[in-house]
């Protein structure tokens, strides 16, 4: 009889793991990875700051019981919104009375930590399936807060506009570079001493490829799995020219250990692997 093969305890023992995740949300990730053997390195690429205005956010704030829909496509874009309502002192409570979507795990369990409930979470976690979704249950004429980063992709609102809602864009937070030293990545990576490289977000890997530009890298990317949260990130790193190895199929920090363990475990882009 065959035997399914064990995976052993700590399936990333001896792997030295680049996390780019901002610092204060990098703890749940760096602990799984230790958790499985992993010796995880810190070099946040990005942190998360209030955005240049909040006229936008205030106002829509006042007028919450405008919306049919408030979206929210983050956990961050979660916090930093209900941040700003404590800040201002402003009520809620409309917010009960509108329809939540949100895009992953995550940003719905950050919404019903709050005691709010999510009315629609695609099951592919990203804008493009969201904008399917609403297509199924008709938008037409509705009024939509979008609650999102300062600078995103525009498929969700150009989406959502083509299905005749009319919507309000507010950028409830925005991503800038984190000013982290590159020098010890560099020479960790010269040294073969990293085995791989995760990126959560395009921006993770857009301020990585601005502190570390990516034709001084690429000779000392052999052998290193270059792991993304999902396909967005992905398309963002092979835009900027590194080579993905690995994307995680449940888009989440979790989905994204899973898929390392796979991929060393399971020889998954086993010729790019480390010995």
């Amino acid at each position: 009889m065959a035997h399914a093969t064990r995976v052993p305890a700590t399936p990333l023992a001896g792997r030295r793991i680049l996390v780019t995740r901002p610092r204060d949300q990098a703890a749940g990730l760096i602990s799984r990875l230790r958790e499985l053997g992993a010796e995880p390195m810190e070099f946040p690429t990005i942190r998360i700051d209030p955005p240049a205005d909040y006229g936008p956010l205030d106002r829509a704030i006042a007028r919450l019981s405008d919306y049919r829909w408030v979206i929210f496509t983050s956990r961050n874009g979660v916090r930093a919104f209900f941040r700003r309502v404590e800040e201002t002192g402003a009520d809620a409570g409309p917010l009960r009375s509108a329809r939540l979507a949100a895009i992953g795990p995550e940003t719905a369990a950050a919404l019903e930590r709050r005691g709010f409930r999510v009315d629609f979470a695609p099951g592919e976690f990203r804008a493009e399936a969201l904008v399917e979704g609403f297509g199924r249950l008709g938008v037409a004429g509705a009024r939509i807060l979008l609650a999102r980063a300062e600078r995103a992709r525009d498929v969700l609102p150009e989406g959502l506009r083509s299905l005749g809602a009319e919507v309000d864009v507010v950028a409830v937070y925005r991503t800038v570079p984190e000013a982290a030293d590159p020098r010890p990545v560099m020479e960790m990576l010269e040294a073969k001493g990293l085995h791989a490289l995760t990126f959560t977000s395009s921006s993770t890997v857009a301020h990585f490829a601005r502190a570390l530009p990516v034709e001084s890298l690429r000779p000392h990317l052999d052998g290193v799995v270059v792991a993304c949260i999902g396909p967005v990130t992905a398309q963002t790193a092979q835009r900027l020219g590194l080579r993905v190895d690995v994307v995680a199929r449940e888009y989440t920090a979790a989905g994204l250990v899973e898929a390392l363990v796979d991929a060393f475990t399971t020889g998954a882009g086993a010729s790019r692997l480390p010995a």
